[in-house]
């Protein structure tokens, strides 16, 4: 569910030299909370990012009124951290489960929600693309966007099903981008629907924080309101078929 430094699939998640993560940044910026994913590697979700995640979402609904998820140049997030993904097959259930906890958090959010990928979106880091409500990409950043948990042998969870088919309404593209773990670069994560649409690396940032400001100027409350109906649907599906799902959820094939 992830890509190494090398370049290729490896598995679930990018692997570290050490257990923990570096702790997303937050930033208040005009109203809109930036929190910024750089742990000087792959930006490989662990226990301890999913955490600070939550307390930094937390922290917006308090002082935002719109959010900006943003990765480290070349790497939005390679996925699940393998070495928990294979430490055996309780720790794998337990940070999959959380890792979809705070995805379907990320996709009912209260207030409006943009990322700014600029590199690598695989796997659980490619599911974040597809839970924002706006998401940019950068047209210039080589980059492998997708879903590539079929072709390390490992099912694709339930939840991670529906947020494709959320994104993606044409059943062929979803098919491909799901069942046979077809990736793209950033033009096609665009039509296949990982992306909104990309602009030149270097504006990126900028164009993220115009968007989620834009958003933000709406009413609160009706964007709530009208988000959560447009989505309660999907959301009670994952959350009522999750628990039973990772029962039988395994591991990558190592």
């Amino acid at each position: 569910m992830g890509m190494g430094d090398a370049g290729g699939p490896v598995g679930c998640g990018a692997m570290t030299d050490q257990p923990g993560s570096t702790a997303p940044t937050y930033e208040l910026r005009d109203g809109v909370a930036v929190i910024t994913l750089d742990d000087g590697k792959a930006n490989a979700i662990d226990f301890a990012l999913l955490d600070a995640v939550h307390d930094n979402l937390d922290r917006a609904a308090d002082e935002a009124r719109a959010v900006v998820i943003a990765g480290r140049p070349g790497k939005f997030s390679a996925g699940f951290n393998l070495a928990l993904m294979t430490e055996g097959v309780d720790t794998m259930r337990e940070l999959v489960t959380a890792g979809a906890r705070m995805l379907i958090r990320l996709y009912g959010f209260e207030l409006p929600t943009v990322t700014a990928s600029d590199g690598h979106a695989l796997a659980a880091g490619a599911l974040l693309l597809l839970a924002a409500d706006v998401r940019i990409g950068a047209a210039d950043t080589p980059s492998k966007i997708g879903l590539n948990e079929v072709a390390i042998g490992m099912q694709l969870p339930v939840f991670a099903v529906e947020l494709a088919r959320a994104r993606m309404p044409n059943p062929a593209t979803l098919e491909r981008a799901t069942a046979q773990a077809q990736l793209y670069d950033p033009e096609g994560a665009v039509a296949a629907g990982y992306l909104d649409r990309v602009v030149p690396s270097a504006s990126l940032l900028d164009e993220a924080m115009a968007e989620a400001t834009r958003l933000g100027e709406l009413r609160t409350g009706a964007y709530r309101v009208t988000k959560q109906n447009l989505r309660r649907q999907a959301i009670d599906y994952m959350e009522a078929t999750l628990a039973p799902d990772m029962a039988s959820l395994t591991g990558p094939a190592t």
